[in-house]
């Protein structure tokens, strides 16, 4: 469900909340993206230092104002604590222009299905705005959490499109491919 607060749109899952990201986010970009956990099968992903974490947001920013949607802030609805990130970014897959489905949590939230919650969320939300674009998600072989999360939020194995990654092979889950 899409509500509008005063800060702009909120999407509300059962348990969850996800909003467009602010700079008061920052500290908390930085804190899940240079966790070295969370970025185990994405390592080119991960941080070092908190101006890294000011240049992800400002390309966050740079996308919600650009194409009016981009990556989510997450957390439990009524409370202020980042359990993580999820959303898409437009790009390009094979010369076909794709939403890439981004997930990325804070370690103490894995194993509670709030990856998959906020992803399911994302996708049906972008499914509705933006219905002629397939929406994929790229993930590593070995991370088989990550490949439940695709799956539950309706993505299925397109391996006709995996291709080498920044950190390896991607396999390529997918939602909405063309005919």
């Amino acid at each position: 469900m899409l509500e509008r607060n005063l800060d702009g749109e909120e999407l509300l899952t059962a348990r969850l909340s996800l909003r467009r990201p602010v700079p008061d986010d920052i500290d908390a970009i930085f804190a899940v993206h240079s966790d070295p956990a969370t970025c185990l099968h994405n390592p080119s992903d991960a941080l070092a230092g908190r101006a890294e974490a000011v240049a992800l947001f400002q390309r966050w920013d740079d996308h919600w104002r650009r194409f009016g949607h981009g990556y989510w802030v997450v957390r439990r609805r009524g409370s202020d604590r980042t359990l993580g990130f999820c959303g898409t970014k437009v790009m390009d897959l094979g010369g076909t222009s794709v939403l890439n489905l981004f997930y990325r949590f804070a370690a103490f939230s894995w194993g509670q299905g709030v990856a998959g919650e906020a992803a399911t969320a994302v996708v049906e939300w972008m499914t509705g705005r933006v219905p002629d674009l397939p929406v994929i998600a790229r993930v590593r072989p070995a991370n088989i959490a990550s490949q439940r999360v695709a799956v539950r939020a309706g993505l299925v194995r397109a391996d006709h499109l995996d291709t080498d990654g920044e950190d390896g092979l991607d396999w390529i889950f997918a939602r909405n491919l063309p005919g």
